[in-house]
């Protein structure tokens, strides 16, 4: 068999496309997911793995900026759309896709490449790291009450249409302004805005179509949810549910206000999350934790293409001068010893001959890098290796996050 990689045509993208639908079960996408997708494709960062005229193989790159501990924007490839036909598994297809996609991110000059991953088992062994988890929640909301601060009753709640330009622009501010807070978020590029209004009727499942609610103080909008209502009955009587898309506010009572509101509305029972931060402070506002169904899974998975100057782009919650010996088979120009140094100010992180105080691979820089992930605990796991006795405490405090770091919607 041989295959040949290629970029991606123009031409060649509803084909490309229907051998991702193939790989993922085989069900064809709703006209308008199709379509978004096809306008957001990169066409110049994607490829395809071709036998003959046959699409065997795909993958993609967005140009994404994430922001990392410190606050800073980070360039980083939004890796996507992995697929392999069920024909020409396990004859290296996959790992040709990926040998070649890092290399181009490398000479793109950005510094990581993130993903999601449909099978986490897959990314490892090419050096991403589980980078950030989302918090999962089934909220009975009949037997939770909310106790929420002072300022909470004089947010103006609104409902509105979740697709008018103006409501739409005045929740990508109040986006826009979140991001630089927590690591892990994306910069929301030209056509992204289009993503949390994605509602095609034929993947409801019984759902209503999608509701929106701002929340405005004098005048400003200072907070927005999205969500669906499921309308569902038991023996008791209503018992609908609450599908949570998003939720961003300004302030906390703004915060508290939209999840009031959320809890309050007739006819259901039940709040559902599905990507929230593990440290989202709905937590603290709830009576009983223990009847919030609350789960994790992992989302954000992180790889450093260029150790040095990923690890100079963020900054570090105290400070650090560590040497680092980093294992990196896939990607070699990242094997070696880096003299990280650092504090919350900035950084520096350059090639050095002297004894390592560290050891550990590219997987474990990259599920430490945004702060989720502890060095201590991957140390725990004999993932890290201590070789100077307080280093492991010293780089593990360093490059921990105020806030936890998530994603707040996939790619």
């Amino acid at each position: 068999m041989t295959t040949e990689l290629r970029v991606l045509r123009p031409d060649d993208w509803d084909k490309w496309y229907g051998n991702l639908e193939l790989a993922f079960g085989g069900v064809a996408e709703s006209p308008e997911e199709r379509s978004l997708w096809s306008d957001l494709t990169e066409h110049d960062r994607f490829i395809g793995a071709w036998d003959g005229d046959d699409c065997v193989g795909t993958t993609g790159a967005f140009t994404f900026r994430v922001t990392v501990p410190g606050g800073a924007a980070v360039q980083a490839a939004g890796v996507t759309m992995v697929s392999v036909a069920s024909t020409h598994r396990r004859r290296g297809v996959l790992r040709s896709m990926m040998r070649r996609q890092l290399d181009d991110v490398r000479s793109w000059g950005e510094p990581l490449a993130v993903l999601t991953a449909s099978e986490p088992v897959i990314y490892g062994r090419f050096g991403y790291g589980v980078a950030t988890h989302q918090l999962r929640a089934e909220i009975d909301t009949s037997r939770v009450r909310l106790s929420v601060p002072e300022g909470t009753d004089d947010v103006r709640l609104r409902l509105v249409a979740p697709d008018a330009p103006a409501v739409r622009d005045a929740c990508e501010a109040v986006y826009a302004r979140q991001v630089a807070a927590r690591p892990g978020m994306l910069e929301r590029r030209p056509d992204w805005e289009r993503l949390p209004l994605l509602d095609p009727e034929s993947d409801r499942k019984g759902t209503s179509p999608l509701q929106c609610v701002l929340a405005e103080r004098d005048g400003e909008v200072v907070g927005y949810v999205r969500y669906f209502i499921k309308p569902e009955w038991d023996s008791a009587g209503p018992a609908g549910t609450i599908e949570l898309r998003d939720l961003e506010a300004l302030d906390p009572a703004a915060y508290a206000a939209l999840w009031q509101h959320l809890f309050g509305i007739d006819l259901t029972s039940t709040v559902k999350t599905h990507s929230r931060p593990v440290d989202d402070a709905w937590q603290h506002l709830v009576s009983d934790a223990r009847r919030c169904g609350l789960s994790l899974r992992d989302s954000l998975h992180v790889r450093l293409v260029d150790v040095g100057a990923a690890l100079e782009a963020r900054t570090y919650q105290a400070p650090v001068d560590v040497v680092f010996e980093v294992e990196d088979a896939f990607c070699p120009w990242n094997e070696g010893r880096w003299r990280l140094t650092g504090d919350a100010k900035g950084a520096s992180c350059a090639r050095t001959a002297d004894a390592p105080d560290l050891t550990l691979s590219v997987r474990e820089l990259g599920s430490a890098y945004l702060g989720g992930v502890s060095l201590a605990s991957l140390a725990a796991a004999g993932r890290v290796r201590e070789l100077r006795q307080g280093a492991l405490a010293e780089a593990s405090l360093g490059f921990s996050s105020v806030v936890a770091p998530w994603l707040p919607h996939g790619f």
